[in-house]
């Protein structure tokens, strides 16, 4: 890993490979290890980009306010990434679309999994798993908060642990354990998208791929039905036999579904 110096602190990141550039941007259960299964395939065919988005794996909160999608410009930037396909999962794909709407010439095409978006308000299940969540940490009980992680976005609500690979299982643990064990300091603060990108899905005009597990958490499925419906243009793909984790779980499937959206589309 290298890191690339911001203006007001750091992002660990790794890049190799030739071509068209793409970044990976990480599930907020996750960090940039969770594209492991991916990297080397991508980058035979791209010049491929990762990273650890503050707060997770070895990037650290800065003590004051940051943005994500800022963090992502700067970081296209320094590498000189632009345009680039980013492919962002869950929480990485929130912050894929901001980048886009805020930066449009530095996207090339988009490819969002499992996605949140800004301005996405929880309900259910979600609203309820965040709630339990916060009460375990603020008792102190990490792995309890783990695991209720890990039964939520990686077994998800149609089936039980062992019906999941447990070298998934662990590696999403150990990911989540790093970003609950970083230090928040006094000062910082999250600048959030505003406008929302949930209110300004039309203006999206890249090559969208939606990817949805079957198995994932109801909110989750609908809002990829939500985005597919809203971008014009936009694809979407439910893999039935996987829940929030798909890059994780179908890892080949998912390799082959990017290459072939990249492909058709710069065909095109």
């Amino acid at each position: 890993m290298a890191i690339a110096k911001l203006a007001d602190g750091e992002l660990f990141y790794q890049m190799e490979g030739e071509g068209p550039a793409l970044l990976l941007l990480h599930a907020g259960v996750a960090d940039s290890r969770m594209w492991d299964p991916q990297f080397d395939d991508f980058s035979a065919h791209f010049r491929v980009a990762r990273c650890d988005l503050r707060g997770y794996g070895r990037s650290l909160l800065p003590d004051g306010p940051f943005a994500y999608h800022e963090d992502v410009r700067e970081l296209v930037e320094l590498l000189e990434l632009a345009p680039a396909w980013v492919v962002g999962a869950s929480f990485g794909a929130q912050v894929a679309v901001d980048v886009a709407l805020a930066y449009p010439d530095l996207v090339k095409g988009l490819i969002l999994v499992a996605p949140a978006v800004s301005g996405f308000q929880p309900a259910g299940a979600v609203k309820q798993f965040g709630e339990e969540e916060d009460a375990l940490l603020a008792a102190g009980k990490v792995e309890e908060a783990t695991e209720l992680n890990l039964r939520m976005w990686v077994d998800g609500p149609h089936r039980d642990r062992d019906a999941v690979a447990p070298a998934v299982r662990k590696q999403v643990g150990d990911m989540q354990r790093l970003a609950f064990s970083h230090p928040e300091p006094e000062h910082v603060s999250l600048i959030r998208m505003d406008p929302p990108a949930i209110a300004r899905l039309a203006e999206i005009e890249w090559p969208v791929l939606i990817i949805s597990g079957g198995l994932d958490v109801s909110e989750f499925v609908q809002l990829g039905e939500r985005l597919a419906e809203e971008i014009p243009g936009a694809k979407r793909i439910v893999i039935p036999d996987a829940a929030h984790m798909v890059t994780m779980e179908v890892p080949e499937e998912f390799t082959q579904l990017v290459l072939g959206f990249v492909a058709s589309t710069e065909a095109r």
